[in-house]
């Protein structure tokens, strides 16, 4: 409980009276006597109005307060939050309301005061970013509560335990249940190569038509129904996909809003999404140790990617290096059927002993693809202008950076291992595009 203004004025007015009341007779000037009685009077019903006015409040219950939170949020994304008050029938004409918010979201529109013009319950809403995947606790909401008379305010602490999780932003891949799959691949930057030929899996018979290859007609049926009839193909289906996703401390690297890590799995849950609408299976192995471990088996169905969701949202990358032969060894444990791995990390020079090794191990068995995310600072570095030592000392350690890390990728190219060297941003369409142009021809 705290003095408000008005009290604090009163009581800053009486102590000035009281100084004029003493100086006044040293400079010569006399006072009627009533004067004094009439600053004692005004001193103690000041005191005993403050008294009874904070013996009022601090009896006053506190009112009710609910809080509505989505069921979940987006990574990066304003949502709302409800707060409902009910005063019921508390004589208040207004209340402070600041709610605990978790430390990873940043808000809007806190503190309110509100006003209450009668019993009824009011309903405040204000807005949260999260700028952390994972779950977000709210503890307890703050309440401001005037007293009768103005003179004092309480602070009440209300226990409301919350809980919501925060996604990955995936709300586009929501829209585009609505749309065209090309149109949509088309929108996010993805091109579809031509493809040459037909797909490997046949699909049914039908109608010869103009422009269709001669060697797609099923000679059989063109002599049965006495017109030519066409075979149908299209891509092979029942295909596994997995994600060996690096959760080690190279993927705590920051490019914009978000970290290397939240980009990767941003494309991860793009390219799943594809996958899945073209019947393909899907599962993840995140590695770096214990704790950023986790395996989701591949499966198929729409399904598969609310699993993938609820079991990668609060991974984040841990601060111990990514171990690619352990990764290796437990993936090629898990997984023995042949599946396209997509191996997504940010290599760097020092992983030009352990790597090869790895990657090598699992192309023997599956179809590799590794995506190295590169940082947009060294694009960057690269343009800057050289006009001094310190610029020129920044330029040369990019340039020889770029130069270690471009030569880790020659090297495993020339074992025969696709690299895609991708900014963070692109990763998603890149991998999609890569996706496809594999299905298209094949080559899993």
């Amino acid at each position: 409980m705290k003095p408000t203004p008005r009290l604090l004025g009163l009581t800053a007015a009486l102590l000035l009276a009281a100084v004029l009341l003493g100086a006044l007779p040293l400079l010569g000037l006399a006072l009627p006597e009533w004067s004094a009685r009439l600053w004692q009077v005004a001193l103690f019903t000041l005191a005993l109005l403050g008294g009874l006015d904070a013996l009022w409040l601090r009896r006053l219950p506190s009112p009710g307060v609910e809080r509505v939170l989505p069921g979940h949020l987006a990574l990066d994304r304003w949502s709302e939050v409800v707060l409902r008050v009910s005063p019921g029938a508390l004589p208040l004409p207004w209340l402070e309301v600041f709610d605990h918010v978790p430390a990873e979201l940043e808000f809007q529109d806190l503190p309110r005061r509100i006003a209450l013009p009668d019993a009824q319950g009011v309903e405040l809403r204000y807005r949260v970013r999260p700028r952390q995947r994972g779950d977000s606790r709210f503890a307890r909401c703050e309440i401001g509560l005037p007293s009768r008379l103005g003179l004092w305010q309480a602070r009440r602490y209300l226990e409301l335990p919350g809980l919501t999780r925060v996604y990955p932003d995936f709300a586009r891949l929501h829209g585009a249940q609505l749309m065209a799959v090309d149109s949509w691949l088309g929108r996010l930057g993805v091109r579809q190569r031509p493809r040459r030929g037909s797909g490997l899996e046949f699909h049914q018979l039908r109608d010869f038509r103009q422009g269709d290859s001669l060697r797609l007609i099923d000679w059989k049926a063109t002599a049965r129904k006495h017109q030519p009839i066409a075979r149908e193909y299209q891509d092979e289906r029942d295909q596994q996909i997995i994600f060996l996703l690096d959760s080690g401390r190279r993927m705590r690297s920051q490019d914009g809003d978000l970290s290397h890590f939240d980009h990767a799995l941003n494309a991860c849950l793009l390219l799943a999404h594809v996958a899945l609408r073209q019947g393909d299976a899907v599962g993840l192995l995140a590695f770096a140790g214990e704790e950023t471990s986790r395996y989701l088996p591949p499966a198929k169905g729409q399904q598969q990617l609310n699993a993938l969701l609820n079991r990668v949202y609060d991974l984040q990358p841990g601060r111990l290096p990514g171990d690619y032969q352990a990764a290796a060894g437990e993936l090629l444990a898990r997984q023995s059927r042949r599946a396209l791995v997509v191996l997504l990390s940010n290599l760097r020079d020092e992983d030009d002993q352990q790597l090869p090794l790895a990657a090598a191990q699992i192309a023997r068995r599956h179809r590799l693809l590794i995506a190295s995310l590169r940082e947009e600072v060294l694009d960057r570095q690269r343009l800057q202008p050289v006009d001094n030592y310190q610029q020129a000392l920044a330029y040369c350690g990019t340039i020889d950076y770029a130069e270690a890390r471009a030569a880790l990728h020659e090297r495993l190219a020339a074992q025969g291992l696709p690299v895609l060297d991708v900014r963070p941003g692109e990763l998603g369409p890149q991998l999609v595009s890569r996706y496809l142009q594999w299905k298209a021809a094949g080559a899993f």
